[in-house]
């Protein structure tokens, strides 16, 4: 038997009425983030559930007074509930119009920032978690094919919704949408067939402009999403002080940095990276903007171990390791990381020689993150200077409510 409900005014549809909504109930005092628009809800936080949520389901979030506070999607994890809707809007339920409006808010934005429509630049993050109001779902844009990945249960259930706004919202300029969350969702959806494949085309790689220079990219075998959209804007720096000048780039990867270099006139660059596939990725992408490679080369190596038994110095060196620490627990043991590594690269810095130094490790602040590398100065027996202060570009943007999206620090030190 169904239940109907009248639409309110003139209107002569009736409509199923919505199955009411599983209840979260905060602790009391647990209620303070919440209405400071914090997107998570830990499920430590919670005195009680009324009804019986599933993974990914919608729930509505209350406070120990009963205030509605706002609605997200369930997960059986430490982080219980991401919240998509604060009060007061209260959503129905999460159908193909929320995603669209979602999907065309974040659109708009990057069109602000010259992204959508720039003829030097078609690869920029569409979609970027708590900072577009989605926590747990990426999407990026690569030349016309969109890749997604969900870090929540939730996103994976509305993939098809998600995937049918993006057709809406790119229309004939949309090649293919890969969806690619093996590595990003718990056991018992990652290890599913539906946890990657082709939601729309069936395009697998692409090659892409950023700003001008070109990048092969491969989402389906490459890293992440297939390359490392946040380091645009740093990338762009570099060309500032690279002319006629060595370098060494540490955790290439594919090259990013190293082809930034080689455009703006450096001598010779070294490309370094533990990964073979890595390396092949960095060779093409160089042979892919300059006829003449003479001046590049691939080093296959630990970055520490490397820079410990070479005493070649440079005059620029990249350090872009992958996160040291995703959690708190293991925060000391990376800052110490971040130590060593910093304090091998200063070493090997020629007089006047420029340090670019980065972690994208969540829980080491900026401030944590300085006097780190201020520190391996110190142990390095060197006189520095910062000249920059780097973050992630407007693609990435920061939830003023979730400083936890604040991930990517980056310094440019002048070594005396």
């Amino acid at each position: 038997m169904h239940l109907f409900r009248k639409c309110p005014g003139r209107c002569c549809i009736y409509l199923p009425a919505m199955k009411e909504k599983t209840k979260i109930i905060l602790k009391s005092g647990k209620d303070d983030a919440i209405k400071r628009y914090h997107p998570w809800v830990f499920s430590g936080a919670i005195k009680k559930i009324t009804g019986q949520p599933t993974e990914g389901s919608p729930v509505e979030v209350f406070s120990n007074k009963d205030e509605y506070l706002g609605t997200g999607l369930y997960q059986d994890a430490s982080i219980a509930v991401r919240i998509m809707e604060f009060a007061p809007q209260r959503p129905e339920n999460f159908d193909n119009d929320f995603w669209y409006q979602k999907l065309n808010e974040a659109f708009q934005l990057r069109r602000i920032a010259d992204l959508t429509e720039n003829e030097h630049t078609n690869v920029y993050r569409l979609i970027h978690g708590e900072g577009d109001h989605l926590p747990g779902l990426i999407i990026d844009f690569y030349n016309g094919n969109l890749v997604i990945q969900a870090h929540a249960i939730g996103i994976h259930l509305h993939r098809e919704k998600i995937a049918e706004g993006l057709q809406k919202l790119y229309g004939n300029n949309l090649k293919s949408i890969y969806y690619k969350s093996r590595e990003t969702l718990p056991g018992k959806f990652s290890d599913t067939n539906e946890a990657e494949g082709f939601l729309f085309g069936n395009n697998p790689g692409d090659v892409v402009l950023e700003y001008g220079n070109k990048f092969e990219i491969d989402f389906i075998h490459g890293q992440k999403t297939g390359f490392f959209i946040d380091q645009r804007e740093n990338r762009k720096l570099l060309t500032k002080y690279a002319k006629d000048k060595t370098l060494l780039n540490t955790f290439c990867y594919s090259g990013g940095f190293s082809v930034y270099a080689l455009q703006a006139g450096a001598k010779k660059v070294e490309s370094l990276d533990s990964s073979k596939k890595a390396l092949e990725l960095a060779e093409k992408n160089v042979k892919l903007n300059f006829s003449d490679t003479s001046n590049h080369s691939v080093i296959h190596a630990d970055a520490i171990q490397f820079m410990r038994e070479n005493r070649e110095m440079y005059d620029i060196i990249i350090l872009d390791p992958p996160a040291f620490a995703k959690h708190s627990n293991v925060r000391h043991n990376a800052v110490q990381g971040y130590k060593r590594l910093n304090a091998e690269a200063i070493r090997q810095i020629s007089e006047s020689g420029l340090l670019f130094t980065f972690s994208c490790s969540q829980v080491v602040n900026m401030n944590l993150f300085k006097s780190t590398v201020i520190a391996a100065a110190i142990q390095a027996g060197r006189k520095v200077k910062i000249l920059h202060q780097m973050t992630q570009p407007a693609d990435h943007p920061v939830n003023a409510f979730h400083p936890e999206g604040e991930y990517l620090k980056g310094l440019v030190l002048y070594i005396d």
